[in-house]
């Protein structure tokens, strides 16, 4: 009896210190789980503080993806993964963005940088010549490779064509082009539109404009202009042609990925070639002039797209008082470089010249036209 419950405590005991080993080992391994899964999730990502071979991106669910980032642009980042082929990613779903590769980068206000990209969160780090940080929310695009001249200029050209024959005859075409190239401190437009109609083989329109200006800024918002021209065409307005030359001010209301806004003016010089006047009346006209205008450009949404343009010269009443033009137009994307145009002009000119049959142009000239855009 005695020697049965000598070797029950023997038992009891043996068990006691299994249990005690038993929950050491289980506390060990609950405490050791959180370190491995770190170990193991520091195991996969890349090498700090940037790759040597492959771009990286982290979406916010923590995920990394391996591969070439192609651009981003319109809050959209296009990355080129080996496993998953082209993918299309929502910029808000990215989290860190790192690139081994030279890439150009776009931000407000015509800010570019460009070297190796590192983005964490809200900050990016661009690293190049210098190590430059900006914020994230004033990023606008992301492309690879190093800059060329042809990066520094983007635009737009619109084409709208209209024939028609029998009961009606009918040639009319439009043409809109308008370029701008953007460095950090210059920015340079380039606009030519024309309109020409042939109705029963007449001309019944023939306009040009071209317009050329150079901003220089010299703070976030604030720009001067050092020179800016207009050369007009219109026949059907009396004008053989007319030059104005100036230099003004200007400034970026509104400067954001999505939507762009300034105003800008200043004096100028003008001087108008009339193609008949009355006998004794002075031809060409030369007056000083004001001149000012806003333009505003936004993404009303992911496929429409709001231009507005309007602008204004003072001049003596020789040369018509007053003129404006203005410009409305909606882009509908059918493509990514292409567009469906609507656009609507509104030229005025208060006081038109009478020519030499003692006729008076109307003062307002509107056309509605139809076409294709290709931009980039």
């Amino acid at each position: 009896m005695a020697q049965t419950r000598r070797a029950f405590r023997i038992a009891s005991h043996r068990s006691t210190r299994v249990n005690r080993i038993l929950v050491v080992a289980i506390a060990a391994v609950m405490f050791a789980a959180p370190a491995l899964a770190e170990d193991e999730q520091k195991a996969w990502k890349p090498k700090p503080p940037m790759p040597e071979k492959f771009d990286w991106v982290q979406l916010t669910s923590g995920e990394w993806l391996k591969g070439e980032l192609i651009e981003m642009y319109d809050d959209k980042l296009e990355f080129d993964s080996d496993e998953l082929d082209l993918l299309k990613l929502d910029w808000g779903d990215v989290q860190q963005l790192r690139t081994p590769r030279t890439m150009r980068v776009g931000f407000l206000r015509g800010v570019t940088a460009v070297g190796k990209l590192f983005i964490d969160g809200e900050t990016i780090r661009v690293m190049g010549d210098e190590d430059q940080e900006f914020k994230r929310s004033e990023l606008i695009t992301i492309a690879a490779g190093a800059p060329k001249e042809i990066n520094f200029w983007g635009g737009k050209v619109m084409i709208g064509f209209n024939v028609r024959e029998g009961n009606t005859d009918i040639v009319e075409t439009t043409f809109d082009a308008r370029f701008v190239r953007r460095t950090v401190k210059n920015r340079i437009n380039i606009d030519y539109i024309s309109n020409y109609n042939r109705t029963f083989g007449e001309d019944v329109a023939n306009n040009h404009r071209f317009t050329m200006g150079w901003n220089k800024f010299v703070s976030d918002r604030l720009y001067v202009s050092p020179v800016f021209f207009e050369w007009f065409k219109d026949p059907f307005q009396n004008i053989s042609h007319r030059e104005t030359l100036g230099a003004g001010v200007g400034y970026q209301l509104v400067d954001t990925a999505k939507s762009e806004w300034k105003v800008d003016g200043g004096p100028a010089y003008q001087r108008t070639k009339y193609d008949s006047v009355e006998t004794g009346t002075s031809n060409p006209d030369n007056t000083p002039a004001l001149v000012a205008g806003t333009t505003y450009d936004s993404d009303i949404t992911k496929w429409l797209e709001l231009f507005f343009e309007y602008r204004f010269q003072i001049t003596d009443e020789e040369a018509g008082k007053y003129n404006h033009h203005m410009v409305t137009s909606f882009e509908t994307d059918i493509t990514k470089r292409l567009d469906f145009d609507v656009t609507f002009v509104w030229d005025r000119i208060e006081e038109p010249r009478e020519n030499a049959d003692f006729e008076i142009p109307e003062k307002d000239d509107f056309r509605l036209t139809v076409g294709v855009t290709w931009d980039w």
